[in-house]
């Protein structure tokens, strides 16, 4: 499966984002589906998680609430809506899927990766 993730932007302080990954090829509801973040300097951290069917989701102790992952089928994507977003929240964010499994939240669990999109929170 190939991954895009697209949505990043420049927003300020307090602003709403949804990130978007779309996944070519078939089978796509096979694929458990994550989404990583990296800031410059640091290394890449689990985001949240999100499994085959949508019934199983994992967070990011400190994005609970905050950050919510969604996923639909039908149309090979999944999302990251992350509202009230603060400035440490600066990031280029990754997309990333694993074939079958529960979810995750360790990059070495994940062997499909799309290119990242900036998200730059202003304050």
């Amino acid at each position: 499966v190939q991954l895009q993730a697209s949505g990043g932007g420049l927003v300020q302080a307090g602003a709403s984002l949804r990130l978007s990954c779309a996944a070519s090829g078939r089978a796509f509801s096979s694929y458990t589906v994550a989404w990583f973040r990296q800031a410059p300097g640091k290394e890449r951290d689990f985001v949240a998680s999100i499994n085959q069917n949508g019934g199983s989701i994992y967070y990011a102790d400190s994005l609970k609430g905050r950050f919510t992952i969604s996923r639909d089928n039908a149309k090979n994507t999944g999302y990251l809506q992350m509202n009230s977003l603060k400035p440490e929240d600066t990031a280029v964010y990754y997309c990333a899927a694993q074939f079958s499994g529960p979810v995750k939240t360790s990059t070495s669990n994940y062997g499909y990766w799309g290119r990242g999109t900036q998200v730059t929170v202003s304050s």
